[in-house]
Order: structure tokens, then C-alpha cells, then sequence
């Protein structure tokens, strides 16, 4: 039976876990804001048809320059709106303002990591998982198949929009599937993703249309082990 005791304990734990690695997350997900204080659309690691035939190019320029700088705008509008509510004292619009920061705010930063854990594939991206990662994925889901079947059958049953994927736990250093409707519903504390699928349909429909499962099929193939080992070898440090 859980106690008080050892609630409190695993609390802390994790709560330990998170402010030793907030200062790397930005290198999974956002980038720094700048001086400025605004957020920025961070500029993608490869060309827009790099990761042909799987994900095509228009679909990655209206994805990026389009869906996520109005993450962008709409992160930093509702960041704004907030400064005014707090220098005029009024906090009429507390609830709407904060849902925008959260949605938007979700939404700059899952993207921000989806366009790291892909690569062209045959250079960075297909294959599978070596290494750490691997050992992790072996403990957490039994074997990289069956982690596989999970994640795939989690990203082609999200309800609506959203996201699958896989966290690290900070509590216990294990490696979790989960679901995100949105950007933000369903969201877990004390975890952090490391890779990520977008099943927005504005993520595949120029190429799949509504045919989800073909597209998170493809997509495995320009997934960056690389980088997603890189993810989690930043939340172990």
C-alpha cells in the first residue's frame, strides 16, 4: 500500500530528476527563447523533400512553416496576454489565455522535437535501435518488436488529433507509450518524451488522406534512433 511516506518520497524523486534535466530539454525539444523574450520557428535539420518518399515535401513545408509557427504566434500571444493580465491586475481571462499557452505551448514544443527524431532515410533515419536505447527498450516493452506494435497501434488509435509517444519516467528510469490528444490532453507529470509521431491529419493527408495507418507505417522509416538515443542519454546525465 502506498503511504504518505513514500509518496512524498517518490515525489521528490521525480521532482529531482526534472530540475537536473530542464536545463538540457531544450535540446529534445524547443529551442531557447532569445533575448527578447519571444519564441522563434526553429529551422529544420534537413531539406523540406529529405525525407521522400515516406513523408513528402509539401506536406513538410505546410507543416512547418505553416502549423508550426502559428504554434509559435500563438504561444507568444497568449505569453502576452498574460504579462498584461498580471500588470493590470486582471485576471478575467485567466482560463482562456492559460489553455492557449498550454495548447500552443505543446504544440511548439512536441514539433520542435518530432523535426530532431527524423532523418533521410537509409542515412539517419529506419532501421532500429542500438545501444543504450535498445537495452531500455528491451526492459521497458520486452523487445523492440513489441514496443514497436504498441507505439504504432497507440499513434493509429489516437481520438481526433494528437501525438504518440514515448516517454522517459523520471520517477523509476523507465521508458513509456503513451497518447496525447492535441498537443496536451492526457499529458503525464514527471515524464518527458524523447520521440514522437504527429497523427494531425494535417501531418500526412496530402499523401495518406485519411489512411493513418500507412502513414505511421512509412514514418517509421525516417525515424533518427540517433537522436531519440541522444534524447535519452541527455535525461540519464
Amino acid at each position: 500500500m502506498t503511504t504518505r511516506r513514500t509518496f512524498l518520497a517518490t515525489a521528490a524523486t521525480g521532482a529531482a530528476a526534472l530540475a537536473t534535466g530542464a536545463p538540457s530539454l531544450a535540446s529534445i525539444g524547443s529551442v531557447p527563447a532569445p533575448a527578447a523574450g519571444k519564441h522563434e520557428l526553429p529551422a529544420l535539420p534537413y531539406a523540406f523533400d529529405a525525407l521522400e518518399p515516406f513523408i513528402d515535401a509539401q506536406t513538410m513545408q505546410l507543416h512547418h512553416g505553416k502549423h508550426h509557427m502559428a504554434y509559435v504566434n500563438g504561444l507568444n500571444k497568449a505569453e502576452d496576454e498574460l504579462a498584461k493580465a498580471r500588470s493590470a491586475d486582471d485576471y478575467a481571462m485567466i482560463q482562456h489565455w492559460s489553455k492557449q499557452a498550454a495548447f500552443h505551448g505543446g504544440g511548439h514544443w512536441l514539433h520542435s522535437m518530432f523535426w530532431k527524431v527524423m532523418g533521410p532515410a537509409g542515412k539517419q533515419g529506419g532501421g532500429e535501435p542500438t545501444g543504450e536505447l535498445l537495452a531500455a527498450i528491451n526492459d521497458g516493452f520486452g523487445s523492440f518488436a513489441a514496443f514497436k506494435k504498441q507505439f504504432t497501434a497507440a499513434a493509429v488509435a489516437v481520438e481526433g488529433s494528437g501525438w504518440a509517444l514515448l516517454h522517459y519516467r523520471h520517477e523509476d528510469a523507465r521508458l513509456i507509450v503513451m497518447q496525447a490528444e492535441n498537443q496536451h490532453k492526457l499529458s503525464s507529470w514527471g515524464t518527458t518524451p524523447i520521440l514522437g509521431v504527429d497523427v494531425w491529419e494535417h501531418a500526412y493527408y496530402l499523401k495518406y488522406q485519411n489512411k493513418r495507418p500507412d502513414y505511421v507505417a512509412a514514418w517509421w522509416n525516417v525515424v533518427n534512433w540517433q537522436a531519440v538515443s541522444d534524447n535519452l542519454s541527455t535525461l540519464r546525465r
